[in-house]
């Protein structure tokens, strides 16, 4: 049987096992499974306004705080309600304003570029009355250091650090080491950033800039990485992937563990994706890392859209992308409280009334990370549901010169992880550049699909129920005729 190789629109169509379109079905390190259904966590009710950014923030005693934020307001999820934790006053933010988060010690600090950087150490956040305005922070060393800043003069390609260990003091000095700065060798803004180990990178749209600290009287150090033109388009179109950042570029997407940047997709997805999303709001790309599954999800506009409508899915160490696609405002890593005898009631009073999540989800688990998202109803929702409806299509199997009939499909599934119930329709064409014609629709028997149908090139679609996992396939053709 020939292994699935993946979502793979931009390889030749002929590739044995290539998948070239699909709906909720996403890579697994072995081969490929319909995507998890959103659940929502109990004690979570929906933010009062859109999400303009939320993050787990984990204290030194490795208490967690919840928070999501508004253009006007953050807030912190506490008894099953969103508290506010603004300062006093709203925030300024405008249409397309959104957070940047860190944990320093036992302070939470955010930043949206509209106010200056403001800290938390357990109740409201307040100014840091010496900080700039940043539009991205994050912590590395014993400082935390911000991009693309104001401090009273627009700095968009600047960087400024605090005094060392003390987020409170941003005022340069040599003897705390706050420091600032500009990335003036290439142009335009900085528009991500992110710590890689000891490291602070900080990229443009086309270029990115290694910072290692240094000391007085610099502080911090910065050298251009080489690389071509490999930049990132949005502050949250980047993750890490543990010991290296996955991010998505004007035009391609890569991977960067601190010596070269590698590009990721190329004659798997990079063409298809960059003819998918919309070149207008590229930026709002947003990346996140399921650890857990070993996945890197990518949140995008399409064709037309204004908001996060679709999602590509890379496994990271199978190499295989996937699509699920939904509407998003906010993704996060979200930490639930777990399910105890004590807790039961809250999600039903029988076992049919408890959600339908798989027992080896991390939505049982106190303290068990879960991609989660919020959706466009501003609801906290993780993927930790039991997938219901997938489908995938194949490539083109056939010849220009032979006519064949096929007669059988087989899927191989992983062991327990049939579907409740499967259809595949075919399609046919008699030369290469035709359109195809749909052809027959039939259900899945005994783990096999026939179809009756003679052409000189086939393709099928699968519509599958229920949480599968695919690994094989194998079509049986005939040759009935030569042209």
């Amino acid at each position: 049987m020939t292994p699935l190789l993946g979502f793979a629109p931009d390889m030749e169509a002929t590739t044995p096992g290539v998948i070239t379109d699909c709906e909720h079905f996403i890579p697994y390190l072995t081969g490929m499974e319909a995507a998890p259904t959103p659940e929502t966590p109990t004690g979570a009710p929906p933010l009062a306004a859109d999400c303009r950014g939320a993050a787990v923030a984990v204290k030194l005693d490795n208490t967690r705080r919840v928070f999501g934020g508004t253009a006007t307001h953050m807030y912190e999820l506490s008894g099953g309600v969103w508290v506010d934790r603004s300062r006093a006053g709203n925030y300024t933010g405008g249409a397309d304003t959104r957070w940047s988060f860190t944990q320093f010690g036992d302070t939470t600090l955010i930043a949206n570029r509209a106010d200056v950087i403001q800290r938390s150490a357990g109740a409201a956040f307040a100014d840091i009355a010496t900080a700039p305005k940043a539009e991205i922070i994050f912590a590395v060393g014993g400082q935390v250091m911000a991009l693309n800043t104001n401090d009273g003069a627009e700095k968009p390609n600047g960087w400024h650090c605090s005094a060392i260990f003390d987020d409170t003091n941003w005022t340069p000095a040599l003897a705390t080491q706050a420091a600032r700065g500009l990335l003036v060798a290439t142009p335009g803004p900085i528009s991500a950033g992110a710590k890689l180990g000891e490291y602070a990178i900080a990229y443009k749209n086309r270029s990115m800039y290694l910072g290692q600290y240094v000391g007085a009287p610099a502080v911090w150090d910065w050298t251009q990485v080489p690389g071509g033109d490999a930049g990132c388009v949005g502050k949250e179109a980047l993750c890490d992937i543990d010991g290296a950042h996955f991010f998505v570029g004007p035009d391609n997407m890569w991977i960067f563990d601190g010596t070269r940047p590698n590009p990721v997709g190329n004659d798997q997805v990079r063409q298809w994706f960059y003819d998918s999303v919309s070149p207008q709001n590229i930026s709002k790309t947003k990346c996140i890392f399921d650890r857990q599954q070993n996945r890197v999800w990518v949140f995008y506009p399409s064709i037309g859209s204004t908001v996060c409508d679709s999602a590509l899915v890379f496994h990271v160490k199978g190499q295989k992308w996937g699509r699920s696609n939904r509407e998003i405002q906010a993704v996060i890593n979200y930490i639930s409280s777990g399910v105890t005898f004590d807790t039961w009631n809250q999600y039903g009073a029988t076992y049919d009334d408890l959600p339908k999540v798989s027992y080896e989800s991390q939505f049982w688990l106190a303290g068990g990370a879960t991609l989660s998202f919020f959706n466009a109803d501003n609801q906290l929702q993780s993927l930790t549901g039991n997938a219901t409806d997938s489908s995938f299509t194949t490539g083109d199997a056939g010849d220009d010169a032979l006519v064949t009939m096929l007669s059988e499909i087989r899927l191989r599934f992983a062991a327990g992880k049939a579907p409740v119930s499967a259809t595949a329709t075919t399609y046919f064409k008699e030369q290469s550049g035709d359109a195809y014609t749909v052809g027959d629709v039939v259900p899945m028997e005994n783990g096999k699909f026939n179809p009756r149908q003679s052409a000189q090139w086939h393709k099928a679609r699968f519509d599958v129920v229920g949480p599968t996992r695919v690994t094989h396939i194998n079509p049986t053709t005939k040759v009935t005729g030569q042209r």
